[in-house]
């Protein structure tokens, strides 16, 4: 029989032993249970959906266990940490040389800015003209360097393969460096603008006058030839391309006036100019397409079809 209360207490050998506590206890149903937790639950719910009573209760309780999301988040952030740490010499060379790729793609695209300023101040509009500079750009590495004092050029690892076509434009981040003059399917030569066989039309960037840089054969020094004395040019002056000649885009930096000097001796006044590319110190180069779409889809339809001839199209104007 089953015990449901305390036995009374016995003495055995004169020692009072004390109550047994019974095996079995009888208490409330697990239906009655589940009753009062489902009614319990549902007071809660309607209370906290209604009359926003538990708000204090769940702000409290979040800052009670904001520790145990710590704790559980912290594997995740240390193995993120760790991983930020751990990442190889390669990739860090990798991820600058991309990040120095972008950037000077970006200033390449930025260079026009200045003259597009002054363009809009003077209600002219360089970018009507249909010489626009594209969107499809190639960056290049320098393979080679000859800056003797009659030859000033430079080879490139693009050549007709990546669509380079001889007198098209090149870069630097800084200005317009010069123009390619030969294509091989692998590399390309590029003729400096200081080379003494190159001109390119340039105008004044503050009132917009009109002029020919020519090369020295000095790679900081540019002349600008047949400027009359009274020509409205000074020390400072920022050159810019013109458009002229139909191979370089208008508005793009080229040098800066460095002397502005009245020669008794001559009718024309002598100015000099130092170009604002790192002619001498970069090693990487902007190629640009600025052909116009016919022309630029056959260069490209052939670069693409890997074609190991250069393409037959040219840029349109002069040639150097």
């Amino acid at each position: 029989m089953l015990a449901t209360g305390w036995l009374p207490s016995a003495r055995v050998g004169g020692a009072e032993v004390g109550a047994i506590k019974p095996l079995f206890v009888r208490g409330p149903s697990p239906l009655l249970r589940l009753a009062v937790a489902v009614t319990l639950s549902l007071a809660l719910i309607i209370a906290d959906r209604h009359y926003q009573h538990l708000d204090l209760l769940r702000s409290t309780l979040s800052v009670v266990v904001y520790p145990v999301h710590y704790l559980a988040a912290l594997p995740s952030r240390l193995a993120r940490a760790m991983d930020g740490r751990l990442a190889t010499e390669a990739d860090l060379r990798e991820r600058n040389a991309l990040l120095e790729r972008e950037n000077l793609e970006l200033r390449g695209r930025m260079q026009t800015f200045e003259a597009m300023l002054a363009e809009n101040r003077r209600l002219r509009d360089l970018l009507g003209s249909s010489l626009k500079l594209g969107e499809r750009v190639l960056v290049a590495e320098l393979l080679s360097v000859d800056l003797a004092p009659y030859r000033q050029q430079v080879l490139v690892d693009k050549g007709s393969l990546y669509g380079v076509y001889v007198g098209q434009p090149v870069l630097d981040a800084n200005a317009v460096m010069g123009q390619v003059v030969a294509t091989s399917p692998l590399t390309a030569t590029v003729l400096l603008i200081t080379d003494p066989a190159h001109s390119l039309p340039v105008q004044v960037n503050r009132n917009g006058l009109r002029t020919i840089a020519t090369g020295s054969g000095i790679v900081n020094q540019l002349n600008l030839s047949h400027l009359p004395k009274n020509a409205d040019i000074r020390r400072g002056d920022l050159l810019v391309t013109s458009g002229m000649g139909g191979v370089f885009p208008p508005g793009y930096p080229v040098a800066r006036v460095t002397l502005v000097d009245d020669d008794p001796n001559s009718q024309f006044a002598t100015v000099l100019a130092e170009p604002t590319a790192r002619l001498d110190r970069s090693h990487e180069v902007l190629l640009v397409w600025t052909l116009t779409p016919p022309l630029a889809d056959g260069v490209l339809s052939a670069a693409e079809a890997g074609s190991q001839d250069d393409p037959p199209q040219r840029a349109p104007g002069p040639q150097p």
